[in-house]
């Protein structure tokens, strides 16, 4: 890793592998969308696409810290593997909690022993906004599992991503800001 910092090194790493992470998720989800689409579950494709917009917001952020550091973001996305739409929802919550409860947890501590500022943010925005996936992920997976298709699960619906952190609500204007990062309610996106 010429031309970054030693004390960096570690933080690049892990900001590497955030970034692949990130990167093969939304791959990952915007492939699921088209299955939960096919499968009449269009609340459940919606949320899908929702979460793939923010990790692609998640990956465009490590990847400016990487650049930052003097590194470059560079990853290999792996093939999707499409199931049925309840073991695709599963899936992500899986990848989720796996985010929430080690990896990304993992990489703030680093960051913030060796006081990287704008890593310490990015892994912060992240998790934040997986928290948020997870919940929604688990509400989709109880649903489905329940075979409650005329719920939210199957009709198209809006969710709303924060371009900045990746934050993602299902109900419009939920408040005048980012809870995670502050930026004004109007510019979130809408996604369906």
């Amino acid at each position: 890793m010429s031309g970054i910092a030693a004390e960096n090194t570690v933080t690049v790493q892990n900001l590497l592998a955030a970034f692949e992470g990130e990167s093969n998720a939304n791959a990952k989800y915007t492939a699921f969308a088209v299955k939960a689409d096919a499968d009449g579950l269009h609340g459940a494709a919606s949320l899908f696409r929702a979460a793939a917009r923010a990790e692609q917001i998640h990956a465009a952020n490590h990847a400016r810290v990487i650049k930052q550091l003097g590194g470059e973001a560079t990853c290999e996305i792996h093939p999707v593997e499409v199931k049925t739409s309840l073991e695709n929802l599963k899936t992500a919550l899986g990848g989720e909690r796996y985010e929430i409860d080690t990896m990304y947890p993992g990489f703030l501590a680093e960051a913030t022993e060796r006081k990287n500022t704008s890593a310490i943010r990015t892994f912060t925005f992240a998790l934040e906004a997986e928290k948020t996936h997870a919940r929604l992920y688990g509400e989709a997976v109880a649903l489905c599992e329940a075979g409650k298709k005329d719920s939210w699960i199957g009709t198209a619906r809006d969710f709303f991503v924060c371009p900045v952190c990746g934050y993602t609500s299902e109900t419009p204007d939920e408040h005048e800001r980012c809870p995670v990062c502050n930026a004004p309610w109007e510019r979130f996106e809408t996604i369906r």
